[in-house]
């Protein structure tokens, strides 16, 4: 089942992708700064060399070069000033998209922005690789299988172990990826995860493995599940033949099966 692209999940992912071109930009922008820094005049790489990054930018901004461009260091200087406020008007933009995501993931899915770990970006990543139909996903494994961290076996003899997923979603994957390491840093139960897990013998890409495997089950509950459960009591309260008193009425008439399948969803749809 291909996914629809009619929805606010198709807004998000346009968002993100002018997003993800500002970051590659900014990125390329400030790895061209300190490469003109490295190979510019001695006085202004002294002066510019060993500053933070952020000061960098806004001290090449600053930059007053001369109109003699035929000097190798006012022109340099003069790279420097257009590549840091290239840097600026591209973090604005950022910025910008940063908030649009906000407003639009606290609307689509304001569970999944309360879980450890999940910001605007990441949350808007998940959202857009499940898709606007999310029952194309069937199951919480479908959907580890999509992020990239469905276990693959990788026994031999007598070793048991499992492997990184190299397949699906690599979007989705890094996002897992990220919530991951946020996860290490701030989240006690996570550190006490990894604790236990080291001793046992596991090294830290398999440990990685299995938090991201519980971070797909998480993200699954908290925004596919949930859409699965909304769309499920819709499609009961807006066609009237999947009622209880259409299941009763249809069963005698020579589709049994059918019947119980239809009250097995109709079941679902009402428990969720």
């Amino acid at each position: 089942m291909p996914k629809l692209r009619d929805g606010r999940l198709e807004a998000i992912r346009a968002l993100q992708v002018a997003r993800s071109s500002a970051v590659k930009a900014g990125s390329q922008a400030t790895n061209q700064i300190k490469a003109l820094i490295v190979t510019g005049p001695a006085q202004l790489r002294e002066q510019l060399r060993y500053l933070p990054t952020g000061m960098v930018i806004a001290a090449c901004a600053r930059l007053r070069p001369g109109h003699n461009l035929g000097d190798a260091e006012q022109a340099t200087k003069t790279a420097l000033r257009r590549l840091a406020r290239r840097h600026q008007q591209l973090s604005e933009e950022i910025a910008e998209a940063d908030h649009e995501l906000d407003q639009l993931v606290h609307q689509v899915a304001p569970a999944l922005l309360a879980l450890c770990g999940v910001g605007p970006e990441v949350a808007g990543q998940v959202l857009t690789s499940a898709g606007d139909n999310p029952n194309r996903i069937k199951s919480e494994a479908a959907f580890a299988h999509l992020c990239g961290a469905a276990p693959i076996p990788a026994s031999s003899g007598r070793t048991r172990r499992h492997r990184l997923n190299r397949g699906g979603d690599r979007g989705a994957n890094n996002a897992l990826y990220v919530v991951v390491l946020g996860r290490l840093r701030y989240d006690s139960r996570t550190r006490a995860y990894v604790d236990r897990r080291t001793q046992e013998g596991l090294s830290k890409p398999e440990i990685i493995r299995c938090l991201k495997r519980y971070v797909a089950r998480e993200l699954y509950n908290a925004t596919v599940d949930r859409h699965l459960s909304v769309s499920r009591r819709r499609s009961v309260y807006q066609n009237p033949g999947c009622s209880n008193a259409h299941v009763e009425q249809s069963g005698g008439g020579g589709s049994e099966s059918a019947g119980r399948k239809v009250n097995s969803t109709t079941f679902r749809s009402t428990a969720d």
